[in-house]
């Protein structure tokens, strides 16, 4: 079974870890006063599932599902570590549907909805015999039943951080793939610090195309008080979909303010999400995908006012026309895209010039190093668009290409190459083979080229050639072998042999 194959099941057993200990923390607070303890109720007596009832009332108002105490992953765990009766596939596949069943009918349910279908506790990838399998998921449970992930200090968010290093390490094996489900952290910092800028609380996030979720994580991270009220994304990829999911809980998101929707978001947008203006919005979009470029996209309201529609083999500025659309009037939009959007022609030309010229929406063009992503080594940009900006006549470049770290075969940019981009772009202000503040009037004269070498100049001078002093060695070059021919055929003339000149 290939690394990116066992991701599903390892980050699917540690969510399961974390709802069973989240609902062990959450049960034993609801009996403290009763004097006992969640998994020491007896679930066979009368008043054992009296018991229950009450709390599973409570804890799917709250958390939003159930589970037993028999159920708790501890107690899977033990009975998979003993050396007879230990066969724990069948008990795990019924937990399992039993959390998404528990939700059924209550406002949680949508979020709840195959997030273990990934699961596949019977796939012969795990053993040619159930024994087998059973083995290697005992091992695997036993094995996270040792690790406290200190849910209980809520200062702490061991879980999450080691649910988002597992994502990345995973990324880094899984080649093209990785782009699928991960945007490197680096780059999410970049993001997030871009829309957060002088901000101290956002109404809501929006990525359309969101991936593990990460990036909507990472947002929330960056606003000084944490202060940020509702999630939204959307996702194409059913398995990515349900990691986003995971990913948004096991970092103490209430499912109450996420909203996350599985679909292509070109094709078919969230209806739910048609009406909505978003504080921020960040993406990194699939690049250069394709689309279908239908002509039902023409009366589009997403992209109607441009007169044309991205073509159907690179669909990077359709991305940008349906984030541009849900834009809210004082938000910040930040994604990351090739850089083929600053400078091709044709319909991509045409989009790029009215979202200049008739929108003044285009805010900082960002140029980031190469081979900073796992599975492509090609150059990449950020845009920044506003509609309501702060400086309306000019746009800032950054050329930040230069400013890395090469670790293996992968380019990595260190926190000091973060600041400064983020010092740059708060600054505003152009830096000698860093930055440029360009005149609108000066992006027309390019014709609307944003290639960013036209604005920032980084190219080095060598230092000027004296063709005086040149001529000067040849010539001495010249002299000194004419005297060491002649020194040459001085001795051949003593030795009686002929010279070779």
């Amino acid at each position: 079974m290939g690394a990116d194959e066992f991701r599903d099941y390892i980050l699917g057993f540690i969510f399961y870890k974390y709802l069973s200990e989240r609902m062990h923390l959450f049960a034993d607070e609801i009996l403290q006063h009763d004097g006992i303890k969640f998994d020491e109720i007896d679930e066979d007596t009368p008043d054992g599932l009296e018991m229950l009832d009450a709390i599973k009332d409570e804890s799917v108002g709250r958390l939003g599902y159930f589970l037993k105490p028999s159920e708790l992953f501890h107690q899977l765990a033990q009975k998979g570590a003993q050396k007879t009766g230990n066969f724990i596939l069948e008990d795990l596949t019924a937990v399992l549907k039993h959390i998404e069943a528990s939700t059924m009918g209550h406002d949680s349910e949508d979020d709840f909805e195959g997030l273990f279908e990934d699961l596949d506790l019977g796939s012969s990838k795990l053993g040619k015999t159930e024994n087998q399998k059973n083995e290697l998921i005992a091992k695997v449970l036993v094995h996270l039943d040792q690790i406290d992930f200190r849910l209980a200090d809520t200062q702490a968010d061991v879980l999450g951080d080691a649910y988002e290093y597992l994502i990345g390490q995973f990324a880094s094996g899984a080649g093209k793939k990785a782009g699928e489900f991960y945007t490197p952290q680096q780059v999410s910092t970049i993001l997030a610090r871009i829309v957060t800028s002088g901000k101290q609380s956002l109404k809501n996030v929006y990525d359309p195309t969101c991936g593990s979720g990460s990036l909507l994580l990472r947002v929330a991270k960056e606003l000084p008080e944490g202060e940020l009220i509702q999630f939204y994304g959307q996702e194409m990829n059913p398995t990515t979909y349900n990691l986003a999911r995971m990913n948004m809980i096991l970092h103490g998101v209430h499912y109450q303010r996420f909203d996350l929707k599985n679909e292509d978001t070109l094709e078919h947008p969230a209806p739910e999400h048609a009406d909505l203006r978003f504080d921020a919005i960040v993406a990194n979009p699939p690049f250069s995908a394709k689309w279908s470029a239908s002509a039902i996209h023409e009366n589009d309201d997403r992209f109607s006012a441009y007169g044309k529609l991205a073509p159907k083999t690179k669909a990077d500025f359709a991305f940008v026309q349906h984030m541009v659309h849900h834009l809210d009037d004082g938000g910040t939009m930040a994604c990351v895209l090739p850089h083929g959007v600053l400078f091709r022609g044709a319909a991509e030309g045409h989009i790029r010039r009215y979202l200049i010229e008739d929108c003044n929406y285009l805010d900082a063009v960002i140029g980031l190093p190469s081979n900073i992503f796992y599975g492509t080594g090609i150059p990449t940009c950020i845009l920044v668009l506003k509609k309501q900006r702060d400086n309306p006549d000019d746009i800032l470049f950054i050329d930040a290409s230069q400013g890395f770290e090469k670790v293996g075969n992968q380019n990595e940019l260190r926190p000091e190459h973060i600041d400064r981009i983020i010092d740059t772009f708060r600054d505003r202000k152009s830096i000698e083979k860093l930055s440029h503040v360009a005149d609108l009037s000066e992006v027309a004269e390019n014709d609307y080229n944003l290639n960013i070498p036209r604005y920032v100049d980084t190219f080095d001078e060598e230092e000027p050639v004296d063709l005086d002093e040149v001529a000067a060695k040849l010539a001495a070059l010249e002299n000194d072998m004419v005297e060491t021919n002649s020194v040459v055929a001085e001795f051949c003339q003593e030795l009686g042999i002929k010279a070779p000149f």
